[in-house]
């Protein structure tokens, strides 16, 4: 059976960046005078209906987008869109009757008291009512639209419409200045667009003040955003009443779906392929074993001079690092990498480290928890390393291991958190990590005598995991898929001196 897609594939090139704007980012300009094969008799009725509902589909997918994001421009441009798709359907309708609203409820079905056009079938009076109903329903977000733009406008510069002539339009302070035509396609400008680009922060430090990269500098608050309820029934009417008329359409008819699509670019962008898994099937029914796709480091960080919704899911929240222990209340532990440069690195979340060496081609099934198939010193290390039980040395162990600086283990080998990716290599991984209560790590100011307190100080949650990987594909991103076990679970380990660093009121 023939199939008839409608709309332009969506652009396969993608760069990262921290914000889910990267899959969902669509874009089609339906051409009303592209020219679709025939059907049932080249009826023009079915050919025009079809390009207004795959319109209509991807407006209000571009709706969705435009209520979530702070972009002022996004949501300019689907206010206009909005207008004029909304006269397109109702021009192409009063040619067929001259008053849908008449035929019509607002429900996309036929009026008991209308009068049947009999150039129309059953299903074609089905189409037409879903449209103007849909199109009808749509209609009610414009002044939604309007008072939301005032919002956006608050966050960034929105720029002027573009002339109807076409002609540039000059600056108008600066006579000389290269002439410009506004553009609504680009993002708006942030009003605090003076951000440093940072590519690394420094390394934390709890218990103890910090410097800091700029003296003083604060990094200004994303705006949260949250699109209104109104507009959130309103869009699923919507696409309900679209959904009806789609099914009134001839079987061979199919229309694009951009939400599939945009997960789909999101999971080719960020994610393993499907048939990753399926090539490692077998290694991955052993028991504490699992793949994953090792990030850039710039898939976790926010362009500079950049707006982002924070109630949006980041890129670490929809493909999280894979768990690598027993969870414990909001505790996970992880096996968190992500590559900076060429070199995997373990992720200094909070005072988590660890260490991480190349052992060459070794397969993960000869590995063992003992640890016998890698040379004796870095399986003593590995295996007899202790982590101290005082807050503040053990957080110069882990600025040694980050930095390579200072390090007096009686082996004569460097140990770092980070090493140089080798396809089909595998490595080993020492992963330390702590959960803190919020008062040690924010330094609020408590009473000592206070009972409650003094028991979170003794039930701080940690892990300590000895863990191999190993690099079976690299990507023209930068990125690897992975294949990991889990090897040796070791005694938590214990900071014994919280109470040290509790400040009291």
């Amino acid at each position: 059976m023939r199939k008839i897609f409608l709309g332009f594939l969506l652009p396969l090139t993608l760069t990262f960046t921290p914000s889910f704007a990267l899959a969902k980012e669509y874009k089609s300009t339906l051409d009303l005078s592209q020219s679709l094969d025939s059907v049932e008799g080249n009826n023009i009725f079915y050919t025009t209906t079809m390009r207004l509902i795959q319109q209509q589909i991807y407006l209000i997918a571009r709706l969705e987008q435009a209520l979530t994001s702070p972009d002022a421009n996004k949501m300019r441009s689907v206010g206009g869109q909005l207008i004029v798709h909304t006269h397109s359907v109702e021009t192409f309708l009063k040619r067929q009757h001259p008053s849908p609203k008449t035929l019509c409820t607002e429900k996309g079905e036929l009026s008991p008291q209308s009068a049947l056009p009999l150039q129309l079938t059953d299903a074609q009076l089905q189409i037409y009512c879903s449209l103007y109903a849909s199109s009808q329903e749509l209609l009610k977000l414009s002044p939604v639209i309007d008072r939301l733009l005032s919002r956006r406008g608050e966050l960034a510069l929105v720029k002027p419409l573009p002339l109807v002539s076409g002609e540039r339009q000059s600056d108008p302070v600066i006579s000389i200045a290269p002439l410009q035509r506004p553009d609504l396609g680009k993002p708006s400008t942030p009003y605090a667009s003076r951000e440093p680009n940072l590519n690394s922060s420094p390394l934390p430090v709890v218990g103890s003040p910090a410097k800091t990269a700029i003296t003083n500098y604060r990094p200004s608050m994303q705006p949260a955003i949250a699109p209104p309820e109104e507009a959130i029934t309103t869009l699923k009417t919507a696409d309900q009443i679209l959904q009806t008329a789609q099914a009134a359409f001839p079987a061979n008819i199919k229309f694009i779906n951009p939400q599939e699509d945009a997960a789909s670019l999101d999971r080719f962008a960020y994610d393993i392929d499907s048939q990753e898994k399926q090539i490692y099937a077998q290694f991955l029914h052993l028991p504490n074993t699992g793949i994953f796709r090792v990030l850039p480091d710039s898939a976790y960080r926010r362009q500079p001079n950049t707006l982002q919704n924070r109630l949006q899911p980041s890129v670490s929240e929809r493909y999280p690092f894979p768990s690598v222990g027993d969870v414990k209340g909001n505790f996970i532990p992880s096996l968190a990498l992500k590559m900076i440069d060429d070199n995997f690195q373990l992720v200094p979340q909070g005072i988590n480290y660890g260490f991480i060496i190349n052992i060459g081609d070794i397969p993960l099934e000869k590995l063992d928890a003992r640890l016998q198939a890698v040379n004796s010193s870095t399986r003593d290390f590995f295996l007899n390393y202790q982590p101290p039980k005082e807050l503040k040395a053990l957080q110069i162990d882990r600025r040694r291991l980050i930095t390579g600086k200072n390090q007096n283990w009686q082996q004569s080998q460097i140990y770092l958190s980070s090493a140089r990716a080798k396809l089909n290599h595998t490595y080993l991984v020492r992963s330390l990590q702590f959960q803190l209560p919020e008062i040690i790590l924010n330094r609020q100011p408590i009473s000592r005598q206070n009972s409650r307190i003094r028991q979170q100080l003794t039930e701080v949650h940690s892990s300590d995991n000895i863990i191999a990987f190993r690099a079976v594909r690299r990507r023209p991103d930068g990125s690897y898929t992975i294949l990991w076990r889990v090897l040796h679970k070791l005694p938590a380990p214990q900071i014994e001196d919280l109470e040290n660093y509790v400040i009291g009121d």
